[in-house]
């Protein structure tokens, strides 16, 4: 495991710096709460571990995960 101190507003670099897979920025830091952005292709898939969790007991029990993604308000389909 890497362990780096990152200031608000700095970014971590996945992959080959010239071409990277994916950026991590520390997007604000209030009190003991910590905002990340995750900046990856669509393709890749970027989960909270509680969610993480979820799909892969979902996926032992051979059972799909419940629930659909919908538009933000105020999109198109608003």
């Amino acid at each position: 495991m890497l362990v780096i101190t990152r200031r608000e507003g700095e970014e971590v670099i996945i992959g080959n710096p010239s071409a990277p897979l994916g950026i991590v920025r520390i997007a604000a830091i209030k009190g003991d709460r910590v905002r990340l952005a995750f900046e990856f292709p669509r393709e890749v898939d970027v989960h909270r571990r509680e969610v993480a969790d979820q799909i892969s007991a979902a996926e032992k029990d051979g059972n799909p995960v419940a629930g659909q993604i919908r538009p933000a308000a105020g999109g198109e389909n608003a």
